[in-house]
């Protein structure tokens, strides 16, 4: 519950309670907190067993935590009624994506070549020169005007 409260907040928390209700009351204010935080969870506790009560037999492994969007997904994908590790399984991200590249990589390196070869240097764009016909690349003419 406060995993993420570390021993210099623990002494503020102590010094700041001693500060505002006083060293003869402290020990009583913690005792009414304590008896406060045990009859809220008395009491979260039975409504939880009036639900499930309500809800009926088919709902008797029913668990609140499981309302928790993440936990209800990591109990049925640990469930695996559907065949999701199957699918999870044969569908290799990294592998997609290598192929992805090599084919970006591929294609730059073809571009870059035919580009080269037809004068403009490192895929940039000679504005000095007249554009080629279209009949000679994929791409249309550059016009300089609409720029």
């Amino acid at each position: 519950m406060f995993n993420d409260i570390g021993p210099l907040e623990v002494v503020t928390l102590v010094v700041l309670a001693v500060l505002v209700f006083g060293p003869d009351k402290l020990p009583k204010v913690i005792q009414d907190i304590t008896r406060t935080i045990r009859k809220i969870r008395e009491f979260s506790e039975s409504a939880k067993q009036d639900i499930r009560g309500e809800l009926g037999p088919e709902f008797k492994d029913f668990e609140f935590e499981d309302l928790n969007p993440k936990t209800f997904i990591r109990k049925q994908l640990d469930n695996d009624e559907l065949g999701l590790k199957e699918i999870r399984n044969g569908f290799d991200l990294k592998k997609e994506m290598a192929e992805v590249t090599d084919a970006v990589h591929g294609r730059e390196a073809e571009s870059s070549s035919s580009s080269g070869a037809s004068g403009s240097s490192g895929g940039r764009v000679d504005m000095t020169k007249k554009p080629e016909e279209p009949g000679k690349d994929d791409r249309p003419p550059f016009d300089a005007d609409a720029t």
